[in-house]
This record gives structure tokens, sequence and C-alpha cells, in this order.
């Protein structure tokens, strides 16, 4: 669950601070207190798109942490596949937003804004205002009953995907193959002359590392060779050479070194600088004996050199390049040769492909089909819930032509609201309030379903009022039992279900505006519920009724909870 919320210089927030409780939280304040800023700073620390705009008047940067307590061991393991370990079961969200980028920390380790987006996935669900709007594509009617039918669903999608990215590419082949025999022929001709020319250059891994040591070794031959001969003057066993001097030096201490220790060990260290020293005037003098400038071979290398680097700058950068390269037009040459068999062979594998993809099809539309019915059964029953009277709801799952990433299924969601009216593409029927209470619907049945212990409801009472309002409390009220529920309201009848009751403030001090946050006490709750309920003016009969729709909650869940 969402544990704390830390938000600063965030827009017209100042800074706030706020602890959520379990179950079913509230937020209500006037209209442009900052109600959907504070949702907005959610999304924004979860992955959500930002703009240096939003950075408010107080700094130059805005802060949005999250914290949560991670108690379900699935979630858990699934943090641990991401390499996310919590502390006692506590992950710390944050996003510090700058005027040049966002700066996106888990648990104070800096991530990638996609992370955080996996991370979110899995401890929170946020439902907006526009996310009602889903619910009018039917691209997004398919994600749902996949995603209600199970892991199963997605396994034979993540196959489907594959062979129906191999059945493309094959088709895309056989598309640019489709050519004349005269330009099948130049093609083969050009081919074989670019496969002649990678061969005779018989190509070496690491050759053309080596030669360019050696060019440049035989390039500055004649410097290497004065400047060793300055090193061996300078260390040499010649007159004012360093072997000479440490040679007289060691002489020297010698006739001292046995009457004290430490000099002893001097002798013992200046020995082993002079046997040091000759191994090294050993080595630069056999060097100097073997090395042999060949004008004839520099230029055989150089050569050499520009045949490798002119074959590179054609077939690749690298030796590994250019022998794929030379495998990809080996494999086309054989094609073009014998273009018949390899046409029919594309025409197997076609076929095949085919044969693979229309069964998985047909295994996915009947899981689809069992799921879809299911699901069918459970919103309605939800429906009903939200004050719909006798609802249907279907989920139609038509075949389509061709082949997609997805199986071959159509997926709608039908709808009929009134009693006795036929079932119509739900964009086409349901009003704004109907379209809020039917995603309310699909999240009440998924809340069964997923682990995501945090929802978040923006606005879920949209175009609803009265009778429906108290269906709409009510059902939040059951989904919260089981989930830390958060939710932006407007209306009285949901607000006195909380369990945990906030008001957003806007605050004016010194012409500045800010946004506050609060919980409030059982008797601040009643108040602003008859702030609601009052508008303008609220008298004794407000507050009586407020308190009286208060009681009414509490005698609900307790009568739910039952």
């Amino acid at each position: 669950m969402l544990v704390n919320l830390h938000v600063k210089n965030f827009a017209i927030i100042d800074e706030i601070d706020v602890d959520f409780g379990r179950h079913l939280n509230i937020l209500t304040g006037e209209t442009g207190a900052g109600k959907s800023i504070v949702v907005g700073s959610i999304g924004i620390a979860l992955g959500a798109r930002v703009s240096s705009e939003i950075i408010g008047n107080h700094g130059d940067y805005a802060v949005v942490e999250l914290i949560f307590q991670i108690d379900d061991e699935d979630t858990l393991q699934a943090l641990r596949a991401l390499d996310i370990e919590t502390e006692e079961g506590q992950l710390v969200v944050s996003r510090k937003i700058t005027g040049s980028r966002s700066i996106n920390r888990i648990n104070g380790e800096s991530v990638s804004v996609s992370m955080i987006r996996k991370v979110a996935a899995l401890c929170m669900d946020i439902h907006g205002q526009h996310e009602h709007q889903s619910l009018l594509h039917k691209e997004y009617h398919l994600s749902v009953v996949d995603r209600f039918a199970g892991s199963e669903v997605e396994d034979l999608k993540l196959q489907m995907a594959g062979y129906y990215k191999e059945y493309r590419e094959l088709l895309h082949e056989l598309e640019n193959e489709n050519v004349s025999d005269g330009e099948r022929t130049r093609e083969l001709s050009f081919l074989e002359f670019e496969k002649k020319e990678i061969e005779e250059t018989k190509l070496v891994p690491g050759e053309e590392d080596k030669l360019e040591e050696q060019v440049r070794k035989l390039s500055n031959a004649s410097s290497i060779v004065e400047t060793l001969g300055k090193v061996y003057a300078c260390t040499g066993d010649g007159i004012g050479g360093s072997a000479d001097g440490i040679s007289q030096a060691l002489r020297q201490l010698s006739g001292v070194s046995s009457m004290d220790g430490k000099l002893a060990s001097m002798e013992s260290e200046l020995m082993d600088i002079e046997n040091l020293l000759s191994d090294l005037n050993r080595e630069i003098s056999e060097y100097m004996d073997e090395f042999v400038f060949d004008e004839a071979e520099l230029h055989q290398m150089e050569t050499r050199l520009d045949q490798i680097r002119n074959c590179q700058a054609k077939y690749g950068k690298s030796y590994e390049d250019i022998m794929l390269y030379l495998h990809e037009i080996t494999e086309k040459i054989e094609r073009l040769t014998d273009y018949e068999d390899y046409q029919k062979e594309c025409q197997q594998k076609k076929e095949t492909l085919e044969g693979k993809m229309t069964a998985l099809g047909s295994r996915l539309t009947k899981l689809r089909k069992a799921a879809g019915k299911k699901l069918e059964k459970k919103i309605t029953k939800a429906l009903e819930e939200l004050n719909f009277e006798k609802p249907k709801f279907s989920v139609n799952i038509s075949p389509l032509e061709g082949y997609t990433a997805e199986g071959r299924d159509d997926v709608e969601f039908l709808i009929s609201t009134n009693p006795g009216a036929e079932l119509y593409p739900l964009g086409k029927v349901a009003s704004g309030g109907e379209l809020s209470r039917v995603m309310l619907a699909v999240k009440s049945v998924f809340a069964d379903v997923d682990r995501i212990e945090t929802l978040i409801f923006d606005e879920i009472d949209v175009g609803i009022s009265g009778r429906t309002a108290q269906k709409v409390s009510e059902k939040m009220s059951i989904l919260g039992k089981e989930h830390q529920i958060i939710c932006i309201t407007h209306l009285a009848q949901i607000a006195a279900m909380a369990d945990t009751h906030f008001v957003i403030e806007k605050l004016v001090s010194k012409d500045v505006t800010r946004t506050n946050i609060r919980p409030l006490t059982e008797a601040e709750s009643e108040e602003e519920l008859a702030r609601i309920l009052g508008g303008v003016e609220i008298t004794d009969a407000v507050r009586t009724n407020a308190r009286e729709m208060k009681l009414l909650a509490k005698r609900q869940k307790d009568y739910a909870a039952v």
C-alpha cells in the first residue's frame, strides 16, 4: 500500500506530506484547490511524462516521493525479478524534475523511467477520467479479456507474436525476391562479384591490428633506433652510464656493508637494481640487433592494410561484420541460383507458419470465449450493484480475416443499459456517467484477480448523483476492504464512506497561492460533507443531513462486514 506521499515545489504545491491509511481514503476540496495536481504528482512519480513547467516558484526543481509498504509475497518476488530489493517490505520511489531532465530513484539508487513504470504496474493502478474513454476503443476490450483470461493466454500470445514476426519477414522476403529474370541475373552477377572480392581478400581475424602495429613500427624505424641509442648511452656501462655508476657505488658499499645490518640491506637493494638495469640494457641491445628496416616489407604491409580497409569500407567495419555479410550474400546467391526450389521452400514455410498460427489462434479464441462468458456474468453483476436496472453486458468475439500478433479475434464490449433494449457497442449507448460506472465495474472485477494493492480513482463520480451515487459509494467501500483505495470525489455520498478523509485546500497568503492537504477528524469530516451538500450557506439542517449521511455510511459498512 501507499504509506506516504511527499511533494515539494510542484505546480502550486509548496510542500505537502501525506500519510495514507488502509482501505478507503477520500480526498475532497473546492474546485480549483489542486485535487488533480495531487493525483498528477503521484502519476509523475510513477513514470508519467513530465514537463519542466510543473516546477513551482520556490526553487529550480520539483520533487515527488512515494513510500510503499509491500507485504504481498508475489509482488515482492516480482520486484526481485526486476533486481529490486525492499527494506523490510518498504519501497521508496522518487523523481526530481529539473529544467532539463528528471532524476529517478528507487530506494536511493538511480533507475530509468521505464524501470519506475514497471515497478508502478506492480504497486498501483491509477484510474483517471481519461481512462473512461479507453472503453470506447476495441483494442482495450481485447486487453481486458486477455488480462482476465490469465497467464495461459499471455503465453500463447508470446508464441503467436514470434510466429507472426517470422511470417511477416517471410512475406517481405518473398515480395522483395519477386523480380524479373533479367533483374535476378544482374543481381546474381553483382553478388558473385562481391563474394569473389571478399574471398580473394582472405581476411584473417586480428590481422588488421597486427599490421597497424608493424606499420607504425617500421614507419618510425629511424626515430626508434636513434632514441634507443640515446637510452642505452644513459643506462649502459660506458662512461657516464647508469650501469657504470651503480657498479662503482656497489664496490664502495661492499667495503662497509658488513659493519651494519642496514648497510647490508642497502647493498642487497643496490645489487637488485644493478641486475634489473643489466636486464634492461640486454633487452635494448637485443632489440637493436634484431631490428631490421625493410622498405619493401613496409610497402607490402601498407598495401595489405589498404586492401583490408577497402574491404571494410564496402562490406563491414570488422572481420565479424564482413563474414556475416559474406554468409548472407552466399545464401542469397544460392537462392537466386535455385530460385524455383527456393520459392517452393518459402511457400512450404509460409503454409507451415499459417498452420501454426491457425492452431494457436483457435486455442486463443477458445480461451477468450470462455473468459468472456465469465467476465460477462461478473461485470453484469457489478453493474447491477452500481444501480443499472437489468443491464446486459456481452463480450462479442468475432474472427478477423487475417493474422495479427495477438491472434485472429476481434473483441468488442456490447451493452444494454435499459430493460428490454438491444445490445449495442459500448461507445454508442453509454453516457459519461455510465462509462464511469462500467469502468468501476471492470476495476472491481479485476480487483479480485489482480495482486495490485493500491487503486486510485480520480473523479469516478462524473455524471452520477442520487441513488446511483449511493450505489457507487457502497461499491467503493466494498472494494476498499481488500484494497487500499485513494479516491478524489465531489459527491457527499462517496465521501461519507471514507475510512480516512482528507481535504485539499487552496491557501492564499501575501498574494501567493499554494495547495495544502490534511486529514480530517470525524467532526471536520462532517463539516466537509456539509460544505459539499450546502454550497455557499451551511445551515444547521445541512449539518444534520451530513451527520445522518455519516451514520448511514457507518451502518452500511458495519452491515457489509457481517
